[in-house]
């Protein structure tokens, strides 16, 4: 399973923004785009006004880094949402979004998204009662993610999750923190997703 090493810091930085791929360290001072807010590299500082295909290549960028795909995962997303029917930059957005570990983060359970994907991929969640131990697996409406009895005295989870209040629960989500469950109660909609991200640009750098 192919993924990103490198440094997370780096990736911000370069995005110019908080992506919040630290957890818990990006809250604080420490956080590298707070410290240094350019681009990593020799020529970081300097300004540089993007267009056209410039813009549209930073925002393919920036969205495969919030969550964590590579190129080819990410050009099979947006060829299955321009196959259905709407609006292909949220059927896109909206398919990331349920990707179980995008919603074992915004749940709570981990603190950042590739945390979540490890304890995904370490086979801690349950889908409908069945383990699943796949990161891209699609949850759907009705799907109960509940952690698994054996890992529910992992002291990093339950710090996850009693500080998972102040990060908010989006509204197509529902937690039950003392059985360690969340329920997909609907599809995510473009409105829930409160991510600084302009998809339209996606879909006219793919369409060219």
């Amino acid at each position: 399973m192919a993924r990103y090493t490198g440094s997370v810091c780096r990736l911000c930085r370069r995005e110019g923004l908080q992506l919040f791929l630290k957890g818990e360290r990006c809250f604080k001072d420490k956080c590298a785009v707070k410290r240094r807010a350019y681009a990593p590299g020799q020529h970081g500082k300097r300004r540089i006004k993007l267009q056209g295909y410039g813009l549209q290549l930073r925002e393919k960028q920036k969205v495969k880094r919030i969550y964590g795909v590579l190129e080819r995962q990410f050009r099979l997303y947006f060829e299955r949402a321009s196959r259905k029917k709407g609006v292909t930059g949220e059927n896109m957005l909206q398919l990331l979004e349920r990707r179980l570990d995008n919603v074992v983060y915004r749940l709570g359970f981990a603190a950042s998204r590739s945390q979540a994907r490890q304890l995904v991929s370490h086979g801690h969640f349950n889908v409908a009662g069945r383990k699943v131990d796949v990161p891209s697996f699609q949850v759907v409406k009705g799907d109960v993610v509940e952690l698994r009895e054996g890992s529910r005295k992992n002291a990093l989870i339950q710090a996850n999750l009693d500080t998972a209040q102040g990060r908010g629960i989006p509204p197509w989500l529902e937690l039950d923190g003392a059985s360690f469950k969340g329920r997909v109660v609907d599809l995510p909609r473009r409105d829930d997703i409160q991510l600084p991200i302009t998809e339209s640009l996606i879909v006219e750098l793919y369409s060219k």
